[in-house]
This record gives structure tokens, sequence and C-alpha cells, in this order.
């Protein structure tokens, strides 16, 4: 595989990201500023974000960013932390769940043994549904459910979500891991129904096709998305700092009417569970490698 010590590199500068993000969570800290800190620190570890910082509580399971004038404080919620880093393009992508309430350490067990259980069956050839079998037979056990409709998946350079997608429970998918893959596996679990749907107010975007567009704002915000996060996915919060809020939010409207970016709005459960992550980031070889560890 080429560039194997940038993958490295970022799986190592993600897990140190991760880790040092884990002690900044806690009661009366600020999501906005555990958020910037968690992104100066893969800056100065040598890598940058491959997306942005996501610190998503309670039933949210995914995709909450911090806004720029963000004022939600720790209590007691349940926080998952999803952190990504890229060198040249080479992602490390991974998550853990802080129990802020102390009343739902199961929860977290549960996608936790997941990912463990998932990355001990993985080798070259193995079928996909057999990881989400590992992965739906763990959280099961905790009489806790899988959520379905969320999946872990392939990296690729400057691309977060490739093929494979590496479902969470066993969806009858025989499709088999190659040498050489890049794959991040994603349990998540809830005391739910196990489904999540789009909700709104998005703030995470990514580059989806170059076309023209009329205004100078938004051709200018337009080369900066191209020059800095190419096809990974960039936040409001970013942006404004360095055009100002009615610069951004007009661009991004038209991007978005144009359909020039996509948006990736938070991912409540259907049923307003509470929703623990777990994630890791491994290379498929004849000895598989963990590559988000410190």
């Amino acid at each position: 595989m080429e560039n194997i010590e940038d993958w490295r590199k970022a799986g190592k500068i993600a897990a140190e990201a991760l880790d040092y993000g884990k002690g900044l969570i806690k009661k009366d800290s600020s999501l906005l500023e555990v958020s910037d800190k968690i992104e100066e620190k893969i800056k100065q570890l040598g890598g940058k974000p491959a997306f942005p910082v996501q610190i998503s509580c309670d039933s949210i399971a995914a995709h909450y960013c911090a806004e720029p004038d963000d004022e939600t404080v720790f209590k007691n919620q349940l926080v998952s932390l999803d952190v990504g880093v890229h060198v040249n393009g080479a992602i490390g992508d991974n998550a853990l769940t802080v129990d802020l309430s102390g009343e739902h350490a199961d929860l977290i067990k549960a996608s936790r043994d997941a990912l463990n259980n998932a990355a001990k069956v993985l080798q070259i050839g193995i079928p996909l549904n057999k990881i989400g079998e590992a992965i739906q037979e763990t959280i099961q056990s905790f009489d806790f459910s899988p959520i379905k409709n969320l999946s872990g998946h392939g990296l690729d350079l400057f691309d977060i979500h490739t093929k494979p997608t590496v479902p969470n429970f066993d969806n009858g998918n025989t499709e088999e891991l190659k040498k050489g893959q890049v794959i991040a596996i994603e349990p998540f679990a809830t005391n739910g129904v196990g489904m999540i749907y789009e909700g709104e107010r998005a703030n995470i975007f990514a580059l989806k096709e170059k076309k023209p567009v009329r205004a100078p704002f938004a051709r200018e915000i337009l080369k900066h998305i191209e020059d800095e996060y190419k096809t990974l996915p960039f936040t409001t919060r970013w942006l404004t700092r360095k055009f100002g809020q009615g610069k951004t939010n007009l661009a991004l409207k038209e991007l978005l009417s144009k359909e020039i970016i996509n948006k990736f709005p938070p991912l409540p459960e259907k049923n307003k569970g509470l929703v623990s992550q777990a994630e890791n980031t491994f290379l498929i070889g004849e000895k598989v490698e963990t590559l988000t560890k410190v």
C-alpha cells in the first residue's frame, strides 16, 4: 500500500487527539471550546482535521458540530466524541463515548465491546456480514440495539466514506474484505429502536461537484473550500471565522442551491434513545493493523 506511513501517522494523531479530547469533556466545560482545543491539538501534532470534531450528546448519534456561537455546556449528558485526522489525505477516524451522568456504563461498554469483538474477526476474506454479526450479537447481549442505518466504512485518500460499507448488524452481505483496504468500524449502541433520521440545521458540508458560481464572495469561499478541504467535510464555524457570518451564510446558500456541496445534518435516534459510539481505523493485511492507537 502506498503512503503507509501517512496512514499510520494520521491514525496515531487521531488517537492522541481523541484521548486528549476525552480529558476535556467535563461538567461545566464548553462544547465549543472543547471542539476548538481538539482541532488545535491535531494541528500541533502535525495533522489536519479530516472532518470537524463532532460532539454528539444523548440521543444524537452523529454529525453534531459546534456552531460558531454554540452555548452548549456539558452537564449530565452521554457524550460521543468523533475525531478524524488526515496527513496528506490519508485518514485516521476514531470515536469514544463519555458518560457524565455516571448512569450508563453498560451502554458505553456495549459499543466498545462490539468494536473489540469485531476487530477480533477481521482478516482478509471475511464477509462483511460476519463483522456486523459480531457487533449485533455483542450489543444485543447487553439488551441494547445496534443502530442499523449507520455503518462503518472504507477510507481512501481525501475520502472519508467509501466502499466497503461495514454493517452494524448481520445484513447478509457476503462481500469479502480485501488486502490493503483501510476501514473504520463504528458500532453505535442504543436503548432506543436502533434507527436514526436526519435532523435539521446542518452545519457540516463537503464539496460534491465543481460548478461556476456568479457571486464573487461565493467564488472566493468555493476556492477556499477546494484549496483547504478538497472533498473532505468542513463546517460553518471554520468559514465564519475567516469570511464572517453574512458572507458565509449567503455563499453556503448558493453552493447548496447549485448542488455544489452536500450537507450532513445531525442524526437523532428515532425514539430519542440514548446512543453510545466507539470507532477505530484498521489496515487489512496478513496481520490486521489498528491504525488509531497511541
